[in-house]
C-alpha cells in the first residue's frame, strides 16, 4: 500500500508492537477532532498575540519555534510510532503556534481570508471523505502512484525554489511565491494533490483497522492526517492570497 505522506506509509504497519486493544475506525476519527482542537489552542494562542501586540516580530519567534518543533516531534513519530499517543498532541499544538501566527499575518493583509481558507479545508475534507465512503473514489494502485509521484515532484520543486531563494531568482515566470498566473496555475494544482492525500489517508486508516493494528496507531493515523490537512490549510491560504494579490 502507498501513500504520498511519509507519515502513512505501507512502512507503518511494519514491527509493531502488539497489543490486546485494535485499531478502530471511530478511534481514529476521535483522536483526529482531538488533535486538531489542541491545534486550534496553540493556534489561538499566537493569533492573539499577534492582535494584541500588533506586530509581528512578537509571533515569530513562536512560529518559528512552533514550525521546527513540530518538525523534530514528527519525525520522532514517525519513527518511534509507539510515542504517537503522546507525540501527537505536542506536535498537533507546535503546529497550531506556527498556523496561528501565519493566519494572523494573512489577514491582517487580506481581510476575511482565513475563514475562507478553513472552510475550504474543512469542506474539502468532508467532500473527499464522503466521495471516499461512497465509493466515488477508488483508491487503485495507478491513483496511488500517480499521487506519491505528484506529490515527490512538488516537493522538489519546493526545495529548488527555496535554494534558488538565496541566489536570486532571474526567472520571474517561473516564480511559484509571486501572484502570476503562472503560480496561481501551481498553487491550486498543489491543492489538489494535497487533497488527494487525504484520500490515501483515509485508506491507510480503514487498512490499518482490518489488519487489526495495534490501539496506539489511532493516534498515529491521527497523525498523518493532522499532517495533511496542515499542508492543505496553508496551500489554501497561500492560493487565496495570490488571488488577492491580483
Amino acid at each position: 500500500m502507498r501513500t504520498a505522506n511519509p507519515a502513512l506509509s505501507s512502512k507503518s504497519f511494519e514491527n509493531l508492537v502488539i497489543t490486546d486493544e485494535k485499531m478502530t475506525i471511530n478511534g481514529t476519527v476521535n483522536k483526529t477532532a482531538l488533535s486538531l482542537l489542541i491545534l486550534i489552542v496553540g493556534a489561538y494562542y499566537t493569533w492573539n498575540l499577534f492582535y494584541e501586540q500588533g506586530d509581528i516580530s512578537a509571533v515569530y519567534p513562536w512560529m518559528i519555534g512552533g514550525g521546527i518543533g513540530g518538525f523534530i516531534v514528527a519525525l520522532i513519530t514517525i519513527f518511534k510510532k509507539k510515542y504517537a499517543p503522546i507525540t501527537t498532541p505536542i506536535y498537533a499544538f507546535l503546529e497550531g503556534l506556527l498556523l496561528g501566527g501565519l493566519s494572523a499575518v494573512f489577514e491582517s493583509m487580506y481581510p476575511g481570508i482565513v475563514i475562507q481558507a478553513v472552510a475550504l479545508t474543512f469542506g474539502t475534507l468532508f467532500s473527499l471523505l464522503f466521495a471516499y465512503r461512497s465509493g466515488l473514489i477508488k483508491v487503485t494502485e495507478n491513483f496511488k502512484l500517480g499521487v506519491v509521484a505528484a506529490t515527490g515532484g512538488i516537493m522538489i520543486v519546493y526545495l529548488i525554489s527555496f535554494v534558488m531563494s538565496f541566489f536570486g531568482s532571474g526567472l520571474a515566470i517561473m516564480d511559484i511565491n509571486n501572484s502570476s498566473w503562472f503560480s496561481i496555475g501551481f498553487s491550486l494544482f498543489v491543492v489538489v494533490i494535497a487533497a488527494m492525500n487525504l484520500v490515501l489517508d483515509f485508506d491507510f486508516i480503514e487498512q490499518g483497522a482490518e489488519r487489526g493494528a495495534p490501539k496506539y496507531m489511532e493516534w498515529y493515523g491521527a497523525f498523518g492526517l493532522t499532517v495533511t490537512l496542515v499542508w492543505l490549510y496553508i496551500e489554501i491560504l497561500r492560493l487565496l492570497a495570490k488571488l488577492r494579490g491580483r
